[in-house]
């Protein structure tokens, strides 16, 4: 095989079909624009997302007539049910004074502590939240709820706002992960209609190196190539933005935001060899898809 030939064959073939070429080009620079975005996305929400799952927890409030002793006794009912991980206990006093130092002019105001001693009950697993408090405070037969000691005052739970916290995470990456798929589709079908509208500029040559014997795979190569052409030019122009975008927003931003900076998140080297190959692949799926259906050989 002559590389050299297929190859000016293929840039002799980009340059006749330059509006289709370029916008054949220009659709898998968006799509591996966003695609870029996208891998990174998911996997800093998916991390941020499980790291909120695993703060999930149950809180159980003691009555004001409760003592220490008190406390350490449910505190030892609670670590005696299944579903549970730890139990931490959280004084009063301990609380008020976390909640003057976020909040000081309010609790100043407050002249006493309302606050109740809190047994912070963490699950083995996030999912089971609602059921340990469910056991922590049962349903009697007259529809109210007991406690399982008499000293409990109320039990709390934060899933109901992890719960919506995941929802949201999950709809970005549904959100993205159509608009990405959609603009793949979008790219392999015009880099299928740029080689069939070369195959169609070129029909009489085809038919002339088909008398003269030439093989099937040599008339098809600098298709192939030429959509590979295209596929890389439009990988490396992604690549080069998602680097200027990186240098200039991402990086300066990092020590402010944790997801940024999250350590689940890909590689910028192993992100350019990611969005290299799809770029590649995609424009050989629509050179395949246009040659199968247009090229008559």
């Amino acid at each position: 095989m002559n590389i050299r030939f297929f190859a000016r064959e293929a840039l002799r073939s980009i340059s006749r079909n330059a509006v289709p070429s370029f916008a054949a080009l220009a659709s898998v620079l968006v799509t591996l624009l966003v695609l870029g975005v996208f891998i990174p996305i998911v996997q800093a929400t998916t991390g941020a997302a499980n790291d909120v799952r695993g703060q999930v927890i149950v809180n159980v409030y003691m009555k004001a007539a409760s003592t220490p002793a008190d406390a350490q006794r449910v505190r030892a009912q609670l670590l005696a049910l299944d579903g549970v991980r730890s139990v931490q206990f959280v004084s009063k006093e301990n609380a008020y004074a976390q909640e003057r130092r976020k909040n000081p002019d309010a609790y100043d105001l407050l002249g006493s502590n309302p606050l109740p001693d809190t047994l912070r009950v963490t699950p083995t697993n996030a999912d089971n939240a609602l059921a340990l408090v469910s056991a922590i405070a049962p349903q009697t037969p007259g529809g109210g709820r007991t406690t399982i000691d008499p000293l409990i005052d109320s039990v709390g739970s934060s899933k109901d706002n992890t719960d919506k916290i995941l929802t949201a995470t999950r709809v970005v990456k549904l959100t993205t992960g159509l608009l990405a798929a959609l603009l793949i589709i979008a790219s392999v079908l015009l880099i299928s209609n740029t080689i069939r509208l070369s195959v169609f500029s070129r029909r009489r040559e085809i038919q002339v190196m088909k008398l003269v014997g030439a093989t099937d795979g040599f008339i098809r190569w600098p298709f192939v190539l030429e959509a590979v052409i295209l596929g890389a030019l439009g990988a490396v122009l992604a690549i080069l933005l998602l680097g200027v975008m990186k240098v200039a927003l991402v990086d300066p931003l990092v020590n402010d935001f944790a997801l940024l900076s999250a350590p689940t998140t890909i590689g910028f080297g192993v992100l350019i060899a990611i969005l290299l190959g799809a770029g590649i692949a995609v424009s050989a799926v629509g050179s395949a898809i246009s040659m199968r259906r247009f090229l008559q050989v």
